[in-house]
């Protein structure tokens, strides 16, 4: 190497101190887009592209066959621009090299760019130090992308400020899948104060609903009657808003079946359309033949119904609304959509409506944000819809842009080789209960003393003689107190209760004892978790709130379906038959 053209690399502080070639080595044509002021940091060479044509050249040959993005800029020419780019970022950018030489780095930020990260680089390099960072940038085409960022400068050996050196990496992927980590783990602990809140209402709403039908029977005279009506649609509106606080949570118990979707969402289709109003045209592209899905039929249509009204309100003078089903196939691709390999059913919905803006998109699915005016919506239809299909272990997507639209996709993994059922709500309404209760005896448990009460008198009313107790173990000391003499014909429970014994635990316990006794539980949460494990040893669960009528129906065919055993157990010997 000519001492004459090259120095030596060396290491020194912060910044570099590394050979540099001699001339003016910035484009392939041996042009200076600097107008030549650039010169004046070159010692005079006939190089015309550094590293490629000398082989002493190390440091500009490893820059420009490096995979990572590597650009330099020159702080001693106005405004610090580029003076030379690799082909790695110019790969990433999209960008051709006359395009960007000679410019300052800024046509990498962009409209979301953060300013106070932009502020912090400009600092850094009139402070002339290095910087690390990670922030937002924009390709040629206008598609954003995270770049961590590393810059710092470089010294020739007498000290003297040649360059600034910025390696590139692209990290949008990694910093994706932390914003949804992110994004779960918040959903998660909101999904989870939902559902305690959703309980603790569903008690309340009991007590409610419970006591306004107690009244009925004691109310004479129409207006009397007509505000009872008021105060029972309202409570009715209540439970309504607590189912849709479960979905969200994803804590509603599911009834699904392997359906055809675009024939349950054609059975449906004059419902949603009267739904819209006059001002939005519905339009249906319903593919035949779809594999089926394992779907809770009424969900689904809720679900469906949510994402329309939303759409219809974000057209507030009229459109088209598109509702289309087809069938995708999910491979390498479906890993970055946190789904499995395979076949899913697909429902979009297309509107022509206002859109969304980034900040309000980022948002959309979390339960009570609305941009709606007060009194025109909860909050809720979205996060709704999201809670549903995850349920259902699949994914929601949304795209929108403002003044152009958005499009709800969701998507659901296909049942394949299962034929569809029939697809339509199984709406069965409850068999009302007439007979009385002959004096059975029923032991109630129940934390809530307000619900309790409740219950005691209805089923009092029935003609039941009920025990009461307010948690599992008193439940299990007051069966085991009436055994000998009176025994428990049904236990009636709460299923979640504080203490050491939930009503699981205490029906396993009841039923050791006496395996006669009928079972009847109930929950506020009517969380998937909490119901399918009774579910899956044959109790039955009635979820709260629930009416008079639907509690005395329960009751009444959980003591017809009981054991039909005659055999009851001895209380002292707590476990062997008696024969």
């Amino acid at each position: 190497m000519a001492d004459d053209e090259h120095e030596a690399i060396e290491s020194e502080g912060n910044g570099q101190i590394l050979g540099i070639p001699a001339g003016n080595a910035l484009s392939n044509d041996g042009s200076d887009p600097t107008g030549g002021t650039a010169k004046r940091h070159w010692r005079e060479s006939v190089i015309t592209k550094p590293g490629l044509d000398d082989r002493g050249d190390v440091f500009f040959a490893a820059i420009e066959m490096t995979r990572m993005p590597m650009i330099l800029t020159d702080p001693n020419l106005d405004d610090n621009p580029i003076v030379f780019a690799n082909k790695a970022f110019l790969d990433l950018t999209g960008y051709e090299e006359a395009e960007i030489i000679g410019r300052n780095c800024r046509f990498l930020q962009g409209a979301q760019t953060d300013r106070e990260q932009v502020t912090e680089l400009r600092d850094a390099v009139a402070r002339r130090d290095s910087i690390a960072l990670e922030i937002l940038n924009y390709k040629r085409d206008g598609s954003p992308f995270w770049n961590a960022v590393f810059i710092g400068p470089v010294y020739d050996t007498q000290g003297t400020l040649l360059y600034f050196f910025a390696s590139q990496l692209d990290v949008t992927r990694r910093r994706e899948s932390e914003q949804a980590f992110q994004q779960s783990q918040k959903m998660e602990a909101i999904g989870q104060l939902t559902a305690g809140l959703a309980h603790d209402f569903n008690n309340l709403l009991q007590v409610v609903t419970g006591s306004l039908e107690l009244l009925a029977n004691h109310v004479d005279g129409d207006r009397p009657k007509t505000y009872l009506d008021r105060a029972r649609s309202a409570a009715g509106r209540g439970a309504k808003l607590t189912g849709q606080l479960l979905a969200f949570a994803r804590k509603t118990r599911l009834d699904p079946r392997v359906i055809d979707v675009s024939g349950c969402i054609a059975g449906f289709a004059d419902m949603l359309e009267s739904s819209l109003g006059r001002g939005v045209e519905l339009h249906l592209s319903l593919r035949r033949g779809l594999p089926g899905a394992s779907l809770d039929v009424e969900q689904l249509e809720m679900a469906i119904l949510n994402v329309a009204l939303n759409a219809r309100d974000a057209m507030p003078n009229g459109g088209l609304l598109t509702i289309s089903t087809r069938k995708i196939t999910l491979n390498g691709d479906a890993a970055a959509r946190q789904l499995l390999p395979g076949e899913y059913v697909v429902v979009e919905v297309r509107d022509e409506g206002s859109g969304m803006p980034p900040h309000v998109l980022a948002r959309s699915v979390e339960p009570f944000f609305t941009t709606k005016p007060t009194g025109k919506g909860t909050g809720l239809g979205l996060a709704m819809a999201s809670g549903f299909v995850q349920q259902s272990r699949g994914r929601l997507e949304i795209e929108s842009e403002v003044d152009k639209g958005t499009v709800i996709r969701m998507m659901f993994p296909a049942s394949v080789g299962i034929k569809p059922e029939v697809s339509a709500s199984n709406n069965v309404a409850p068999t009302i209960a007439t007979a009385v209760g002959n004096q059975n005896h029923i032991l109630l448990v129940e934390d809530s003393s307000d619900v309790l009460a409740l219950a005691r008198e209805n089923l009092a009313d029935a003609g039941y003689r009920v025990t009461t107790a307010e948690n599992g173990e008193l439940g299990l000391a007051a069966f085991e107190r009436a055994l000998p003499d009176d025994p428990v014909d049904l236990l009636f429970t709460d299923l979640v209760m504080p203490g050491s014994m939930n009503g699981i635990m205490l029906a396993e316990e009841v039923t050791k004892r006496d395996p006669t006794v009928a079972v009847l539980m109930t929950t506020g949460y009517n969380e998937e978790l909490v119901v399918d494990e009774p579910a899956r040893a044959g109790r039955d669960v009635l979820g709260k709130p629930y009416r008079r009528v639907d509690l005395l129906d329960r009751v009444a065919q959980a003591l017809a379906n009981r054991g039909a055993s005659p055999i009851r157990r001895n209380a002292s010997e707590f476990g062997a038959a008696e024969e």
